[in-house]
């Protein structure tokens, strides 16, 4: 019987300019978007691990109620960090041993969840199985790029596209 494997997968919007923030690390400029589900609850239950720099971290324990309690949250950091909610735990920033820890253990996907410095360190890990990717209908014209200049280059295949209402759009890639 075959038994699907962990995939490490990403799932974020972005602006038409390639944007996931302003330069100041606001994502106001989703809001627009918070009415429709666009997948999202489907996505959250395949996902047993989020893994999340400390700067989205620290915006998602912004928001109040800890915004992912079904599932285990591990924070890519060398800070400590106070008080944080039951699941949440801190590791290095080592992402390939990271990586390989959690591909051994098993379970269901994982999501690495942001910054781009993380997305970016998993990249460059060889450890993205899969890229779920929102492009909005607006130019920031400044801000966090998704993707970091001078990262080696990586084959995708396109597994499908999706567009919604607001003009926004969904381009799913696998690792080819």
């Amino acid at each position: 019987m075959y038994v699907e494997r962990m995939r490490f997968r990403i799932f974020i919007a972005q602006s038409l300019d390639g944007f996931i923030a302003r330069p100041d690390g606001a994502i106001d400029w989703l809001r627009p978007y918070d009415s429709v589900d666009y997948g999202y609850e489907t996505f959250m239950a395949e996902i047993g691990t989020i893994v999340m720099g400390r700067k989205s971290y620290e915006l998602a324990a912004s928001l109040g109620e800890w915004p992912y309690p079904s599932a285990r949250s591990l924070v890519v950091t060398s800070q400590a960090i106070d008080d944080m909610p039951p699941g949440v735990a801190r590791v290095g920033s080592d992402i390939s041993r990271l990586a390989t820890a959690l591909k051994a253990s098993g379970g269901k996907d994982v999501w690495v969840m942001g910054g781009a410095m993380t997305i970016n360190a998993f990249l460059e890990a060889q450890a993205i199985d899969r890229i779920d990717l929102f492009t909005l209908p607006i130019l920031l014209g400044d801000g966090i790029p998704l993707f970091a200049p001078g990262r080696s280059e990586i084959p995708l295949k396109l597994a499908g596209t999706q567009t919604y209402d607001k003009g926004l759009v969904r381009l799913s890639y696998l690792r080819a």
